[in-house]
């Protein structure tokens, strides 16, 4: 039944490493799940700002567990999680608002979500993985070559990510996620019959599961044997 797919649309930010998370999670599960996953790159510091959030990163203890969560996270999803040497220069001093942009650039001129998936991932990695930097247009230009962007098509897009609508789409797409309630990300919102669910963070994939009827058989589904 072509029109039966449930949409789950799943907000995020590259300067979020939970994000990352639920993003190659949901990714995988695109294709085991009967959805239609949109991806909806938005602005984490509108995010925190917009709700009064504090990020965990300012609470010592928090940033303390983080930072060592982080690493059990990465083994157990199968994503190369690693903090920067800086993570608090790279989030809160640095932090993502030029990468976002660009992201949004790409969702704005490219068909489908196959290249904004694959920008994204190449942020992620840059940042939460080579300790790299994802702020100034050589890095994101770096990045949307490794994604499979032409020079010209890198180009062409950070002049884009320059200007106004763009802005105002990324500016547009973090109040629709604060209007579903969001206080960090990811975000996912799944629609069913009409009415959203959201869902926050990357630990409530079993709950997501069971809203939208379907099964969780852990982080990577298509490993054989997956334990339950």
């Amino acid at each position: 039944m072509p029109n039966s797919k449930k949409v789950l649309e799943l907000f995020y930010d590259v300067v979020s490493p939970y994000s990352w998370l639920g993003f190659e999670v949901m990714c995988r599960y695109r294709n085991v799940w009967n959805v239609d996953l949109k991806l909806r790159p938005a602005f984490l510091g509108g995010i925190m700002q917009g709700s009064g959030n504090k990020p965990p990163g300012l609470v010592p203890n928090k940033f303390l567990y983080m930072t060592k969560d982080l690493g059990r996270l990465a083994q157990y999803f199968s994503v190369p999680l690693s903090s920067p040497s800086d993570p608090f220069e790279a989030m809160f001093e640095k932090g993502s608002l030029a990468a976002m942009r660009f992201v949004t650039a790409v969702e704005e001129k490219t068909d489908g979500d196959a290249k904004v998936e694959k920008v994204s991932r190449e942020l992620w990695k840059r940042i939460w993985s080579k300790d790299q930097d994802i702020t100034q247009p050589a890095s994101l230009t770096e990045a949307g070559l490794k994604a499979g962007l032409s020079a010209s098509e890198v180009e062409e897009l950070l002049k884009l990510a320059q200007s106004k609508p763009i802005k105002d789409k990324l500016k547009n797409t973090t109040q629709e996620a604060l209007e579903y309630g969001a206080f960090g990300f990811p975000l996912i919102v799944c629609h069913v019959d009409g009415k959203p669910e959201a869902f926050f963070g990357s630990d409530r994939f079993e709950l997501l599961a069971h809203c939208i009827g379907e099964k969780w058989v852990g982080p990577q589904p298509n490993t054989p044997a997956a334990k339950m």
